[in-house]
Order: C-alpha cells, then sequence, then structure tokens
C-alpha cells in the first residue's frame, strides 16, 4: 500500500504518516521508484498509533508499547502497564497543579470583583 492510500484510508496525513515512520512508530519499505510501501496491516498499526496518542502517550512510550497493543489498541498487554501507570501519574499531578492555578486565580478574580468601588478609584489614580 502507497502513502496516499494508507492516509485515505486511515485519515492521516503523509506527512503524519513519515513522522510516524521517523519516529520508529511505523514502517515502510521502498518499492519501485523510491516509493514507500506499508504492510497490509499499516491501517491497523495506523489506528493503534491515534488511539495511544489520543490517551496523551508521547511517541517514544509509543514505540515503547506498540509492540504490547492488539486489536484497535483500547486494551494492552501487561508489558505497558509501567508506562501507562507512570503517565496516568504524572498527568495527575499536572491537573493537581492546574487546578491549585486556578483556584488562585478565582480569588483574585473574586477579590477585585468585591472590592468596594472607593478602593478601585485609589487604586487607579
Amino acid at each position: 500500500m502507497r502513502i496516499g492510500a494508507l492516509s485515505r484510508e486511515t485519515g492521516v496525513s503523509p506527512r503524519l504518516l513519515r513522522y510516524y515512520e521517523e519516529q520508529g512508530l511505523l514502517s515502510s519499505h521502498r518499492g519501485e521508484g523510491g516509493h514507500r510501501r506499508y504492510d497490509a496491516d499499516a491501517p491497523v498499526v495506523v489506528r493503534r498509533i491515534r488511539t495511544l496518542l489520543a490517551a496523551g502517550l508521547p511517541t517514544k512510550v509509543i514505540r515503547d508499547v506498540l509492540p504490547c497493543v492488539s486489536g484497535s489498541g483500547e486494551v494492552l498487554d501487561a508489558c505497558t502497564l509501567g508506562h501507562l501507570r507512570d503517565r496516568l501519574t504524572g498527568l495527575e499531578a499536572q491537573l493537581a497543579e492546574i487546578q491549585a492555578t486556578r483556584d488562585s486565580l478565582a480569588a483574585l478574580v473574586a477579590a477585585t470583583e468585591n472590592a468596594k468601588p472607593e478602593q478601585a478609584a485609589a487604586r487607579a489614580a
């Protein structure tokens, strides 16, 4: 299968397919005229990559876990569990940090909205 056909079948641009190949996520071989040719299972591999990207995994982690993916990519073999737990822990820490930042900003907004008009005028002067 050539890159254009793979792109049409998966909805992924040829540029992105080349990027996946550069990252070691997708493989091809060169056919006549030097054109990329992908194996018949390439659309399945691309869908697995997209599923893992949607779950927030970076390409370097996907490269490590892709051999452990079967089916559509929604259920992974046990060899991926460490990577998945690490990523989940990192996301939970980011969420906590974002929530703390949001709470601080909301407090500033509330304090500013509740300031007496004469305080606001004095600050403006």
